[in-house]
């Protein structure tokens, strides 16, 4: 601290404080948000569980209301991320494929064109009866294995990713990700054509038809695929792609906030898209991406990545998974499990910017991503008060804040004392 210099006049020089730039903790409950559920008396999942560490954290801290990208967007966990940390997905997005390649360790090279994949279940007339074939857990590694081959001088890449969950990569001359999806994103319909979208993607979307073809014998020759049957479980008979991406060139994180950075994710694709930035990936035994996922485990994992790391953003997935579900139970008792794994985050205020917020809404009514905005709330030692109270959709408009994503890294880096300052 800087006591003052005596000027001429014999006033001194008002004290200059030299801050302490703080760490960063960035919490992310996948598809938090929600609307009003009969099975919760008209609440939302959030209002309706026991949170009395997050409610703490508001009482303590700030709070607000936050839009994912801009109010009214109905964004995807992908988008909502990127912005969240500061990239613009209007500029930078440029489909799912490559995020969640990359965070199931594949390799996405400049050309190539990579895939969000599940592995679904399929009728005789090539119509989906479950887009996550029973959300079988197990032997999709071997199917993957089996679904890796070259057509037509292109090479395709198949990987497992969690569940039913997979990435599919194309490698080769004259690639284009102007195509359309396979996936018909809903049950009940048949498997798409892929089309193209630009006539210089027509070979693109010709040899995947292919390939994809082919695919579909292998799966349903597979072993596994006649096990399953046997034990009257559903086959993984198709492999269902959609968000067709080539790899966007972003500025290194560290190099953009100066920060050592890492994640902790359960879900291939956010950890696809901070490995893309230049972040560490961390992990985590029992992070499973899944409802039954350790969040003890993860909040303990984050306390000691803290220790080396400036920045620290976690994903935590079974809010969302609950609200696809369509089942409010299933949502707010993950959201209380969640809060009872934070009763140790007090510990860490003192030189640590928390904020804990969503990447969207997943009403369980809607078993989809809405546009509703999230409440947001940031906590740390000698941060101002505002005079909300409680952490939900609702008692969060009460208080400092109405943001888009875009905004979150800006309120970070200030109330972290890392803010350059604009202007004179």
């Amino acid at each position: 601290m800087n006591r003052g210099n005596t000027l001429k006049s014999g006033r001194k020089e008002p004290e200059r404080v030299i801050l302490t730039m703080k760490k960063i903790f960035l919490i992310v409950l996948d598809g938090l948000g929600d609307r009003p559920n009969v099975e919760l008396q008209g609440r939302t999942a959030l209002q309706a569980a026991y949170r009395p560490n997050l409610n703490r954290l508001v009482k303590d801290g700030q709070c607000g209301i936050m839009h994912p990208v801009s109010p009214g967007y109905r964004t995807g966990s992908d988008t909502s991320h990127l912005s969240l940390l500061g990239y613009d997905p209007e500029k930078f997005y440029t489909g799912r494929g490559p995020f969640e390649a990359m965070g199931l360790g594949m390799t996405v090279l400049g050309g190539d064109v990579a895939f969000r994949a599940n592995f679904g279940t399929v009728d005789t007339n090539g119509v989906v009866t479950d887009r996550r074939a029973g959300r079988i857990t197990s032997g999709t590694d071997k199917l993957a294995e089996a679904l890796s081959f070259s057509v037509d001088g292109v090479d395709f890449f198949v990987r497992a990713g969690v569940e039913h969950r997979a990435a599919l990569v194309m490698r080769g001359k004259d690639l284009m990700d102007r195509i359309t999806d396979s996936d018909p994103h809903e049950p009940g319909l048949r498997v798409q054509e892929v089309k193209p979208l630009d006539e210089k993607a027509k070979f693109t979307a010709d040899v995947l038809n292919k390939y994809l073809a082919l695919a579909r014998k292998k799966l349903a020759d597979h072993p596994l695929n006649a096990k399953r049957i046997k034990e009257g479980k559903e086959p993984a008979n198709e492999l269902l792609i959609r968000g067709a991406g080539q790899a966007p060139s972003l500025t290194p994180f560290s190099e953009l906030y100066g920060m050592k950075a890492a994640c902790i994710s359960g879900i291939p694709m956010i950890t696809g898209i901070c490995r893309l930035i230049g972040m560490n990936s961390i992990a985590v035994e029992g992070a499973t991406g899944r409802l039954d996922s350790d969040f003890r485990a993860k909040f303990e994992a984050a306390y000691r990545t803290l220790n080396d790391y400036d920045f620290l953003i976690m994903n935590i997935k079974a809010t969302d998974v609950a609200g696809h579900d369509g089942d409010p139970i299933a949502k707010r008792d993950a959201i209380q499990r969640i809060d009872a794994a934070m009763k140790d985050i007090g510990k860490i205020l003192q030189d640590t910017v928390v904020c804990v917020t969503g990447d969207h809404s997943t009403p369980c009514a809607m078993k989809d991503h809405s546009g509703d905005p999230l409440p947001i709330l940031f906590n740390s030692s000698g941060i101002r008060k505002d005079r909300a109270k409680l952490f939900d959709e609702i008692s969060c408009t009460y208080g400092t804040y109405n943001i888009n994503s875009g905004d979150v890294m800006k309120v970070l880096l200030q109330l972290s004392d890392r803010a350059e300052k604009y202007g004179a």
